[in-house]
């Protein structure tokens, strides 16, 4: 395990930045992160006129999104003035790598630190990049903590913090391709640069936090990514996976677009209940029908139900034979997933031939089940891992900070 500690690679861009000359304490907003509809309007804000603005809000979008530039002097097809204008009032600022750890197996997790929220806390979040020998996966938080509690899983011992905004959640992507060397310009120079342009194939939103609790910016977010003048990737290479906020799933096909996972992890109610406290609210019949009714549902574009193996808990014959019924006529596959241990956990990984059983007969049954191989355990990278030290302050803290700032 490499680690490499912040004094290496802090962007020096990273947060809140004031606008040179002046003392009133006003921030520069961040343009990475606004909607094309957004982006236009702030640009008509700060005076561009309307007969430039889809024009400018174009270059701007393609500057950012499709080169990866960090400063309005890279621009190169704007004027120095307009250049020197926009850099006044705007930044185009990344969010701040913290660490990066680089596991034996070459996953890498970067600790990111988010710019200050209105009591000037900076929270943390973590994103995974998991090299394959054919795609690279991303994968990335929309929130800070977790709304949920699942037993099993690292990240909902951490309490709800906030909500990712859409730059902070397309943001992940742009530091990832920062240090992938995944731009144009980075590219052009590579020894090996990857066949298909890429070294992030794919995306998932499977980090910290439910997406579908953040419906409005992780759909505003994706958009970023997959708009074909700036990130460029295909929804069908975006997966959302969501603990089962069902009235939100159709919702989600119409409106985000994406490929769709389902953290399923039991077959009865009983045992979801405890594993996904989620389930006392939306059980599992009415989560699976809130994936047959999924926009788009085909062959091609199936459900992937994820199903964290737990020994002595939900891996028994019986379960797997359960399963197979549960998901009867849904294009489904089913990724059996190793329960990755953290520290405290009660919970223990099913043994080898216990998985390679169940998923024997899920698969006669038609439903490609690949036993997902763990990747990064060595730095808590592994699926079911992540956590920051983020903390959501109480009611009497958040009152007392104000009061110190003068604004209570």
């Amino acid at each position: 395990m490499t680690v490499i500690p912040s004094t290496e690679h802090v962007n020096p861009n990273a947060g809140a930045v004031r606008p040179s000359g002046s003392d009133s304490g006003a921030v520069r907003p961040s343009l990475v992160g606004l909607t094309r509809v957004q982006l236009r309007q702030a640009l008509q804000d700060f005076g561009i006129p309307e007969r430039q603005l889809r024009m400018r809000a174009g270059q701007l979008w393609r500057w950012m999104y499709n080169r990866g530039v960090t400063s309005f002097e890279d621009m190169t097809d704007v004027s120095k003035e307009l250049r020197a204008a926009l850099a006044g009032a705007f930044s185009l600022d990344r969010l701040e790598i913290v660490t990066e750890q680089i596991s034996n197996d070459g996953t890498r997790k970067w600790l990111l630190r988010l710019a200050p929220d209105e009591l000037g806390r900076r929270h943390e979040i973590e994103t995974v990049f998991i090299p394959e020998e054919d795609r690279g996966t991303l994968c990335i938080s929309s929130q800070v903590g977790c709304t949920l509690t699942c037993s099993f899983c690292h990240t909902g011992t951490q309490t709800l913090v906030r909500n990712l905004t859409p730059g902070e959640i397309a943001g992940q992507v742009l530091v990832a391709r920062d240090r992938l060397g995944e731009w144009p310009s980075q590219l052009e120079k590579a020894a090996n640069p990857p066949v298909s342009g890429r070294y992030i194939t794919n995306i998932v939103l499977m980090g910290m936090g439910e997406p579908l609790y953040n419906f409005d910016n992780v759909r505003d977010g994706v958009d970023i990514l997959a708009d074909g003048e700036g990130v460029s990737l295909s929804k069908r290479r975006i997966t959302l996976s969501t603990s089962g906020v069902v009235p939100e799933i159709v919702r989600a096909g119409d409106e985000i677009g994406t490929m769709l996972a389902i953290s399923l992890h039991a077959t009865t109610d009983k045992v979801r209940n405890e594993l996904v406290p989620l389930n006392r609210k939306y059980p599992i019949a009415e989560l699976l029908q809130a994936c047959r009714d999924y926009p788009g549902l085909s062959n091609a574009r199936r459900i992937t139900f994820e199903y964290v193996m737990l020994k002595g808990v939900n891996d028994s014959i019986a379960d797997a034979r359960r399963l197979v019924q549960l998901l009867k006529g849904i294009p489904a596959k089913v990724n059996l997933i190793p329960f990755n241990p953290w520290p405290g956990t009660g919970y223990e990984c099913s043994d080898w031939d216990t998985i390679e059983k169940f998923a024997e007969i899920v698969n006669r049954a038609g439903y490609s089940s690949p036993v997902r191989t763990p990747r990064g355990r060595d730095i808590m990278a592994a699926c079911g891992q992540l956590k920051s030290a983020s903390q959501r302050l109480s009611a009497r803290q958040k009152a007392e900070l104000a009061a110190a700032a003068g604004t209570g």
